[in-house]
């Protein structure tokens, strides 16, 4: 019943999280000087047509209005103008995009599969690979190994996500020739293909944010190593791998989970640089496009899809951390 009325409370904040970034984000693009209606009218555009425009859009009534028919149309849909003309956005309808003619979430759901592959992928990487080396820099604390790899995850922490993208198209794409430097294939069409051409993508993901897991391992299992209950095991003879893998290692994780929610959820908003980098056609480049059109439901629609995955996102990060953690349980 606890753990139901938890989940409840959570989802009713996120809910109440969403409808605030919904509020805002709607307020600010109908504030910006650029008008749908207008881009949408042709030319010459009359007075006219302008307001039949702006009237086939429903753009024509006060922004508060607009904003409770936008919240509506999640929910059941909007049809846009009237007879013969009529154009249909099915529930959930994030807005309807005018210049690409086709609701916002298809095209979101045309785009997310690029996006779902390169945020996976590269997630699963720098997990692994961050974390395992974040604990063999704690375990060769002073080392050359130490050092080596808190040189290397500065340089990641630092580095732009263009430019080691750049660095790898030239290394490993052109001078090399080993991987592709852009484009998508599809899963279903060719999963050999698929994972080639995310290989350099996945690398210069898990290089940027592999080096933030690096170092925040290394800083937790340093201060696990000093427990005493890690003193007490290793006083009882075990093995040290026992030791770090059974009780230091579960306690290094709690931290990394919710890094780790947060960074996903986002890159699954679009990871805007990378996927433009590469020339991969996911939701990123979509919001890109978006802007260099001036598509104002379409950047609505991209930015609220990005919050509601971050909401999500922290939803499920404490879900888990009360799985792993009793005391987050009990609190």
């Amino acid at each position: 019943m606890a753990t139901a009325r938890y989940v409840l409370t959570r989802l009713a904040s996120g809910a109440g999280v969403l409808l605030v970034v919904a509020f805002v984000t709607f307020a600010v693009f109908n504030l910006l000087p650029s008008d749908p209606a207008q881009l949408s009218c042709g030319r010459p555009c009359t007075p006219e047509n302008l307001a039949l425009a702006k009237g086939f859009m429903g753009l024509d009534h006060p922004w508060y209005q607009q904003f409770g028919q936008f919240l509506a149309g999640i929910v059941t849909g909007r049809t846009f103008g009237t007879g013969a003309t009529a154009v249909v956005c099915p529930a959930p309808c994030f807005g309807y995009s005018f210049q690409e003619t086709a609701p916002v979430v298809q095209l979101i759901a045309d785009r997310l599969p690029v996006t779902v592959s390169l945020a996976l992928g590269a997630a699963v990487l720098w997990l692994v690979v961050g974390v395992a080396l974040g604990v063999v820099a704690a375990l060769r604390r002073g080392t050359a190994v130490d050092h080596v790899l808190g040189g290397l995850s500065v340089v990641g922490v630092s580095a732009p996500v263009y430019l080691l993208g750049l660095l790898g198209i030239l290394l490993l794409g052109f001078t090399l020739d080993v991987v592709p430097v852009s484009g998508y294939v599809p899963l279903t069409q060719s999963p050999v293909d698929w994972a080639w051409h995310l290989v350099l993508p996945w690398i210069v993901l898990a290089l940027i944010n592999g080096a933030v897991y690096v170092r925040l391992a290394r800083g937790q299992m340093l201060e696990v190593l000093s427990e005493d209950y890690v003193r007490t095991a290793r006083a009882k003879g075990l093995r040290e791998r026992t030791v770090v893998g059974k009780h230091a290692l579960r306690n290094v994780t709690l931290p990394l989970v919710t890094l780790f929610g947060l960074d996903l959820g986002g890159l699954l908003g679009g990871a805007v640089i990378t996927e433009k980098t590469f020339g991969m056609p996911g939701v990123g480049s979509l919001l890109l496009d978006a802007v260099g059109q001036l598509d104002l439901p379409l950047l609505l629609g991209t930015t609220l899809f990005a919050a509601f995955l971050i909401v999500v996102a922290n939803i499920v990060v404490d879900l888990v951390y009360g799985l792993l953690d009793p005391r987050a349980r009990i609190a």
